[in-house]
């Protein structure tokens, strides 16, 4: 059996214990009303005969009334039949009417009332009530038809109403889940850019010293001590790198960090590509590069360390041209080439996830920029440019 229909199951007992309460409610007050109903027709001295018919009609109304809660209008069209016959049954059926008005929309209460007062006019025109003319009865039994309607419709739109703000609350709760799983992927997704830019760098430059450790086995002593010293002195940057990313994605620790590489880094950058072997011309055209604003310079600097980092991995050894050029009030744009490599299908030098570019690419957008890269025939184009406020 299915969980579905295990719940359906362990919600019905519940439901039924739930009634069970309103059953008892009912028949006590039915039975009160109807009881001194036929106590007062006893008392104004009713022939035996129509007192025995309202006992039995008394008596199928009590019975009748516990199943409003489940058939409202059937059970008070059946109640107003018999209003009609006997007032023993009037208290049912205005409590039907009641009901009606309560749980069905104002058509179909209204239609009980009409038919409730049609009842009681031949009741009164079969038994007329004495001490109360037949005008002012009617008149009483009308007012007390609408005021019953009107009540349950009251009840019927708060609880109407209670319903919508709770269905908005829940959607509220769920809308706020919605949102918070979508920061925390969005997070997530920015956690993942700023590991690929921050260490894919690094490593790269790290997988250069080993590659040459692996091939120069026969390399002097002092030359295999300072690569292996640049390897070890390479993990501990990219230790330091990958705390500097988890700092700066804690809002409350960003203060605290160390500063976060701009533009005027990338010279930085490109000694360190030229330290481990690679040969990289730097042109930089820019104007006032203090003046850019923070974000800007740290997006063209990860614009170019991604660009480095996938010269290396894929055209390992050959040449590499950067090029800068802005000023405030323009754009800054950011140009890297290099040569293809002479095997277009050799693996490339490290492994790589192939998401740098896609990730750079949505980088570059969310600061208002535009990244394109392309392969022509000869050499590979990275063309990025952001803008620069005056």
């Amino acid at each position: 059996m299915n969980e579905k229909t295990d719940g359906l199951e362990s919600a019905a007992p519940c439901r039924r214990r739930g009634r069970r309460p309103d059953v008892a409610i009912v028949l006590a007050v039915t039975g009160a009303l109807v009881s001194l109903t036929i106590w007062g027709r006893y008392s104004a001295d009713v022939p035996d005969g129509r007192l025995a018919l309202d006992i039995a009609i008394g008596a199928a109304a009590w019975l009748l009334s516990p199943a409003l809660l489940w058939r409202p209008v059937a059970v008070a069209v059946a109640l107003t039949v018999l209003a009609a016959v006997s007032p023993a049954a009037t208290p049912a059926a205005t409590l039907g009417a009641l009901q009606v008005a309560q749980r069905r929309p104002f058509p179909v209460a209204a239609g009980i009332a009409v038919a409730g007062v049609g009842a009681h006019v031949v009741q009164g025109w079969w038994q007329p009530s004495d001490g109360i003319s037949f005008g002012w009865w009617l008149l009483l039994i009308s007012l007390g038809y609408g005021a019953l309607i009107g009540w349950g419709a009251l009840a019927r739109a708060r609880r109407a109403l209670l319903e919508s703000l709770r269905e908005r609350a829940r959607r509220a709760e769920a809308e706020q889940g919605r949102r918070v799983a979508e920061a925390r992927m969005a997070e997530r997704a920015r956690i993942a850019r700023e590991m690929h830019d921050v260490l894919a760098h690094r490593l790269s430059l790290l997988a250069t010293y080993a590659g040459a450790l692996e091939y120069r086995p026969d390399a002097p002593p002092e030359k295999l001590a300072h690569a292996a010293g640049v390897v070890r002195a390479g993990v501990h940057q990219a230790l330091d790198e990958l705390r500097d990313v988890i700092v700066l994605l804690r809002e409350d620790e960003a203060e605290e960090g160390r500063p976060q590489p701009v533009l005027d880094d990338v010279s930085r950058l490109v000694e360190e590509s030229r330290d481990a072997g690679g040969r990289v011309e730097l042109r930089d055209e820019v104007v006032d590069p203090g003046a850019l604003p923070a974000a800007a310079g740290r997006t063209a600097y990860r614009v170019v360390q991604e660009a480095l980092t996938n010269a290396r991995k894929h055209a390992a050894g050959r040449p590499v041209r950067v090029e800068l050029r802005g000023r405030p009030g323009a754009r800054l744009v950011i140009d890297v080439r290099n040569p293809l490599p002479d095997d277009p299908g050799a693996a490339p030098a490290a492994p790589g996830s192939g998401t740098g570019l896609v990730g750079l690419t949505e980088r570059v957008r969310l600061a208002g920029g535009r990244l394109d890269h392309q392969a022509t025939a000869d050499e590979f184009r990275l063309h990025a440019w952001l803008p620069w406020p005056a």
